[in-house]
């Protein structure tokens, strides 16, 4: 059994060791290549811009992390086309259909880029070409493979004209991915990006100009099929990620019946009836972890009293806090009610017998989507209840008992920066108290005014953080209306101060209650909104770790969910 993901750069020490072993396959099935390509693939995939293609690498690895084999396609999205530049297994694993999976998620990924065609290089498969019997029949074997796929030689034109005379030059071939012909208006400037970008310093000008004056007329010619009969290959449909979704079941157990309390189980449900038939998620049980993952993050005080106070409750009786003390900190009441007052924000965030326990479900599910995306997953979602965001070290609220997005953060903060981006309506003080000083962690917040928005004592734009953490918070508070592109204004600054802090992962706390309806907030977001700000996230081009928060409108939930997560793929395939 072997998968095939996207490794988009070497910032991960998962996706370094992946290079590695791309770079191994390279020396090993390439003995002739110039050491500097397989040298300089780190740098590539980090800096696109020298060779001016974006590249793709594509590897299929087992499930002890071996790499099978890889792809590498340089995409070109200005005339949209990709240039398979690299598919190899690694020795001793050719033809064990590790190459046709590797092709395949190739055309899939050009597809969903919206290129025209997939062009490259094979040698050629006739017996004047004057290489020798072996060689030519593995020459053959490889267009006969993508011959499959409708992929064929290019006829008629200069471009198999040697470099060097009596060395056979390359066909180029081209994969239509089931589409019509290909202009050779486009194609002659294709093959100009491919012939002075690809091969600058090999190919003269001379060169180039009499290659690229070859493809006349309105449309290039394919040579006939030579080994299967005509066949139509169908345009593959866009490629459909599978997105890792940890849902906590237990939140069902956390019900507060209250008159008003809207933070219900059935916001899970809705979410879930509108994703399921996306296709774009599969379920991953969530990993249970130990209370001191928590105690992390929180004041090992605050977790005690949540533990015990939860058990300690009666079945079907709710506690909420009543009185909340401002001196003596340390000479803490036995009393429940009164003690809930030292450890809580306000007074409808109650403790019942299930609290804790779902509360710290939601810890571990945010844990297992962290810890997919920390091993090469380019996002994962924690769909749990209740939400975090609120709750900061000493104490909880805003229906939040532990902060999952900060926890999540920490944990992954030990193997690069992290920035969390606070989508919800209301801010995100409990990410803002967590890392005030701490500079690993940027913490970002879009969000009503703490003028008229809960939790109405921080989110004020002056708020930077404090000591090493000084500059490394950002708030952006909204006036009580707002609408879509006003938001997208406010997202795009949001996206660039993540981007200037250049983060190995990025933590999404992602609240739906910007909605236009929406019983907790003002705003008038429509799902086309939540789609178009799903695009710009995914464009960020970071490994994404998004943590459900608010969001109470049942009956918009799940459309507003589904079109983020589309909109956030479509964003995501340029990168």
């Amino acid at each position: 059994m072997y998968r095939i993901r996207r490794v988009p750069d070497d910032a991960l020490s998962v996706n370094r060791a992946a290079i590695a072993q791309v770079q191994q396959i390279l020396r090993d099935q390439f003995p002739g290549l110039e050491k500097s390509e397989a040298e300089s693939l780190p740098e590539r995939l980090r800096d696109p811009f020298d060779l001016r293609f974006t590249p793709i690498l594509l590897v299929g690895e087992n499930q002890r992390r071996r790499v099978l084999g890889f792809a590498l396609l340089l995409h070109d999205p200005a005339l949209h086309f990709g240039y398979l530049d690299f598919l190899a297994s690694a020795s001793g694993l050719t033809g064990r259909g590790i190459g046709g999976s590797l092709y395949e998620r190739v055309r899939e990924e050009a597809a969903a880029l919206g290129c025209k065609a997939v062009l490259f290089e094979c040698h050629p498969d006739d017996p004047t070409s004057g290489q020798s019997e072996p060689v030519r029949r593995q020459n053959a074997a490889r267009l006969r493979f993508y011959e499959t796929f409708g992929a064929r030689p290019v006829t008629g034109t200069a471009y198999e004209t040697p470099l060097t005379p009596g060395q056979p030059a390359p066909h180029l071939v081209v994969d239509t991915l089931g589409g019509g012909p290909i202009e050779a208006r486009w194609a002659r400037k294709a093959v100009r990006a491919i012939l002075e970008r690809k091969y600058a310093g090999v190919c003269s000008p001379e060169y180039v100009e009499r290659v690229v004056a070859s493809f006349r007329g309105p449309t290039i010619s394919l040579r006939p099929p030579r080994y299967l009969k005509v066949q139509d290959t169908p345009r593959p449909s866009p490629v459909r990620w599978s997105i890792p979704l940890v849902v906590n079941e237990l939140h069902q157990i956390h019900h507060v019946r209250d008159r008003g309390y809207v933070e219900a189980p059935v916001r899970i449900g809705r979410i879930l009836a509108a994703l399921e038939p996306s296709g774009l998620f599969r379920r991953l049980e969530p990993k249970e972890q130990p209370i001191s993952v928590v105690e992390e993050v929180h004041d090992p005080r605050l977790v005690r009293y949540l533990r015990r106070a939860s058990a300690e409750m009666e079945e079907g009786r709710t506690l909420y806090p009543y009185v909340f003390p401002i001196r003596n900190p340390d000479r803490l009441p036995r009393e429940r009610s009164v003690l809930a007052g030292y450890f809580c924000i306000d007074t409808f965030t109650p403790i019942h017998r299930n609290s804790f326990p779902a509360a710290k479900a939601a810890v571990d599910c945010a844990l297992t989507a962290a810890a997919t995306v920390a091993e090469g997953e380019r996002v994962a979602y924690a769909l749990v209840r209740p939400p975090g965001h609120h709750a900061e070290r000493r104490c909880f609220g805003g229906f939040c008992y532990f902060n999952n997005a900060a926890i999540a953060a920490h944990r992954l903060s030990s193997q690069g920066k992290v920035a969390i981006l606070d989508l919800d309506y209301h801010h995100g003080n409990g990410q803002q108290d967590v890392f005030w000083e701490r500079n690993d962690v940027f913490t970002v917040s879009i969000h009503g005014d703490p003028r008229f928005a809960y939790p109405y004592f921080a989110g004020f734009a002056e708020e930077r953080g404090e000591g090493p953490g000084e500059g490394f918070n950002l708030n952006l508070p909204l006036p009580e209306s707002v609408d879509g592109p006003e938001y997208r204004r406010a997202l795009r600054r949001a996206l660039e101060a993540v981007a200037a802090f250049a983060p190995a992962f990025l933590i999404l706390a992602l609240g739906l209650d910007p909605a236009k309806g929406d019983p907790t907030g003002t705003w008038s977001l429509s799902p086309d909104d939540f789609r178009r700000n799903g695009r710009l996230v995914g464009e960020l081009g970071r490994p994404t770790v998004v943590v459900q928060e608010g969001g109470y409108r049942t009956r918009t939930l799940g459309a507003n969910a589904r079109a983020f997560f589309e909109g956030f793929t479509e964003g995501a395939r340029t990168w």
